[in-house]
C-alpha cells in the first residue's frame, strides 16, 4: 500500500524526473508542496501565510537547483527535509531569531528526517500494513500518534475495551511476524 506522500512514492517521482519526466516531476513538486505546508506549518507557529508560501517557494526553488545532486540510492525524503530544515534555520536567522533556530530546530527536525529515521518509519508502515485495517488504524492513533484511547474509542464509535483488545491483537501480531512466525 503505497501512498502519494510515501518514500516509496516520493522517490520513484524523482527518479523519473531525474530521468527526464516532466509529468512527474510536476506530479513530485505538487505533492511536496502538500508536504511543506504541513511541515513549515508545525514549525512556523505565527508566520503569516505569505512567509509560508514564500518559503515553500524558496525550498522547491532549492531542490530544483540540488536536484543533480541527489544519490539515488539513498531516501528522497531525507535528503528532501534536509533541505526544507535549512531553509527553516535561514528564515528564522534572517528574522533575527537565531536563538530561535539553535534550539527549536536542532535535533528534533534532524531526528524526524535523518535516514534512520526514515527508514524506521518506512518498517513500521510495512509491517502496519500486513495488519487488518481497523487494528493497522487503532495502532496508528494510539501507538504512534499518541491519542488516548478514550479519544480513538469516540473517534472509531468502538469502546474502549475494544480499541484496547484491538491493539493488542494487533501487536501480537506484529510480534508473532517479527519472530519468524506467520
Amino acid at each position: 500500500m503505497t501512498t502519494a506522500h510515501s518514500e516509496e512514492a516520493l522517490k520513484t517521482l524523482m527518479l523519473l524526473s531525474l530521468d527526464g519526466d516532466e509529468a512527474a516531476y510536476r506530479h513530485l513538486l505538487n505533492a511536496l508542496r502538500i508536504l511543506l505546508v504541513g511541515y513549515y506549518g508545525r514549525r512556523m507557529g505565527a508566520a503569516t501565510k505569505a512567509d509560508m508560501e514564500d518559503l515553500v517557494q524558496e525550498t522547491l526553488l532549492a531542490l530544483h537547483s540540488r536536484r543533480s545532486t541527489y544519490d539515488r540510492e539513498r531516501p528522497f525524503t531525507a535528503w528532501f527535509f534536509s533541505i526544507a530544515r535549512y531553509k527553516l534555520i535561514d528564515h528564522h536567522r534572517g528574522r533575527g531569531g537565531r536563538k530561535l533556530a539553535e534550539t527549536e530546530l536542532g535535533e528534533d527536525i534532524e531526528s524526524d528526517f535523518s535516514e534512520e529515521a526514515v527508514t524506521a518509519r518506512m518498517d513500521v508502515e510495512r509491517l502496519l500494513g500486513s495488519l487488518p485495517e481497523k487494528q493497522r488504524e487503532l495502532i496508528r492513533r494510539v501507538k504512534l500518534e499518541g491519542q488516548s484511547v478514550a479519544d480513538t474509542a469516540s473517534r472509531t464509535g468502538q469502546s474502549e475495551s475494544a480499541v484496547k483488545v484491538g491493539i493488542h491483537r494487533g501487536l501480537k501480531a506484529l510480534a508473532e511476524k517479527l519472530r519468524g512466525g506467520a
